[in-house]
This record gives C-alpha cells, structure tokens and sequence, in this order.
C-alpha cells in the first residue's frame, strides 16, 4: 500500500483517535459478488477524506456500511469516542441525486429529518432556516423542487443533511450530474462550510480534480475485490480558491492521485 506523507490530517503527525474506524471490513452480496474485503480505515475528527476509485471499487458500499443502511459481512466497524451500543452517530447522508419530495416545498423537505425525531414545523422553524441560510437559499423555503435549477436542488438536499447539525456528513458524489461552473462553487461553498463548522466530512467521487480541491486525505480504492490501496495527504492550506486550482502544488497532488489511480485500475497496490 502507498502511505501518507505529511499533511494536516491523516499523516503520523496526527494521531488523534479516530470518529470512526473500519476494521477488516468486507462486503458480500447475495450473488457472491465480493464489494469489499479486508477494508481497514481509521476516519479522524474533522478530516475531509475523499474515497477515490473507479466505478464497483465499494467506495458507495463503505458509505452505506457506515451510515448503517448496509451491514457489513465480516469485519467490524468501531465508533472509539462513543459508548457501546450507541446507535445514534450523529450522520447525515447526501446522495448522489437530490432525492427531494416534489410535492413538498423546501422549507418541508428541510424540515423533513427534525420531523421524523417528532419536531413540529413550527419548533424546527429556526433550525431549517438556519440551514437554508448556510446553503444560500433561505429566500426560497417556499418554492418547490420543479422551481429549482439542479444546483439548487442539491443545496437543499445539502440543507436537509445539515439541519440536524451532524458530526460526520457522508457523501455519495452529490455534485457529479451538475456542470462544472455550478459544480465548483458548490465545492466552495461545501468547503466553507466544512471550515465554518467543523464537520467531519466523507466524500465520493470518481473525479481526481475535485478529491484533490476539497480534501486534505484522499484514500484510493481498487474493485475485485474492493479495497483500500493508497492513503494520500493533500497538505495544501485552507482556504482554497482558484489560485490554489492554477498553482504547481495542485498540479502535484492531482499527478499523485492520478498515479495512484491508474496503479489501482490496474491491479497494482502499491507493494512490490
């Protein structure tokens, strides 16, 4: 496997514990067919770790086994800071489509996580617009989902994930349908306020540009079975704008994760 190097999370420099840890993960579906094997990932406080990989290499799958919307087949998946038996992680999950109720207006959509904890519309009125406001539409709360432009409707469905104020916030490629122009200033606005509030965040994409812009831990996956094959600092300083995207540092990280992406694809882990 290709270690770290130094950077601000994720490196040997940081040996905080762990928000969550999988260890010796692996994944079996009913068709035998093996997602993941022998995944271990130690995810620290406040990190923005990108899981980087080409499509069937389990990056969705860990997510899922971490969020709890899928079980693990072997392995164990460990939370160090909370007491045993703890059901209640404190995760919001962005999918990769917005996944917005059409009929309901932003404002219930948002609402929608606080109401299902049993939080009227009425108590959870600042919450939401709160979160509508941290995602740039609180002028917008009474709209519907077939008003909105792509973009917006993933910024709402960003708003109802953080509505609940998690500490981890896993998501799923949420920008990958959008255009480009709109897909980097919501990876501004996502790194804002990433800094802002200090979340620790979990983010998929197949996209080496966008793991290198947001992250500063990007780890590299391989499929057949799906594994952890390179664990990458990104030890560019916060806050990042389009200087950082025009600059040689950039360049290298990309080059790096590039690198480390082919090796994967084909079947190279890194150890020789």
């Amino acid at each position: 496997m290709i270690a770290a190097g130094s950077g601000l999370a994720g490196s040997e420099s940081s040996p905080r514990t762990p928000i969550v840890s999988l260890q010796r993960v692996t994944k079996t579906f009913s068709n035998a067919t093996v997602a993941l094997k022998d995944m271990t990932l130690d995810i620290g406080q406040g990190e923005f770790v990108s899981l980087l990989g080409p499509s069937g290499c389990g990056k969705s799958t860990a997510l899922r086994i971490i969020a709890g919307l899928s079980g693990a087949s072997g392995g164990r998946l460990v939370w160090p800071n909370e007491r045993p038996g703890s059901k209640d992680h404190e995760i919001s999950f962005v999918f990769q489509e917005p996944t917005l109720m059409p009929w309901a207006t932003v404002f219930a959509n948002v609402h929608l996580p606080l109401k299902l904890k049993g939080e009227s519309a009425g108590q959870a009125r600042v919450r939401v617009m709160e979160a509508l406001e941290m995602v740039g539409l609180e002028g917008f709360a009474d709209s519907y989902p077939r008003e909105l432009s792509g973009g917006m409707k993933m910024r709402v469905s960003i708003a109802r994930a953080l509505v609940t104020k998690p500490k981890l916030l896993l998501m799923d490629e949420p920008f990958a349908a959008l255009d480009e122009i709109t897909r980097f200033r919501l990876n501004n606005d996502l790194l804002r306020l990433w800094e802002e509030f200090g979340w620790t965040v979990i983010f998929v994409t197949h996209s080496v540009f966008e793991s290198v812009y947001l992250s500063n831990r990007i780890v590299v996956m391989a499929a057949r079975p799906g594994r952890v094959v390179a664990d990458l600092a990104v030890n560019a300083p916060y806050p990042r704008d389009e200087t950082f995207r025009t600059s040689h540092a950039y360049s290298d990280h990309c080059r790096q994760a590039s690198d480390a992406l082919q090796a994967a694809m084909g079947g190279d882990d890194g150890q020789h």
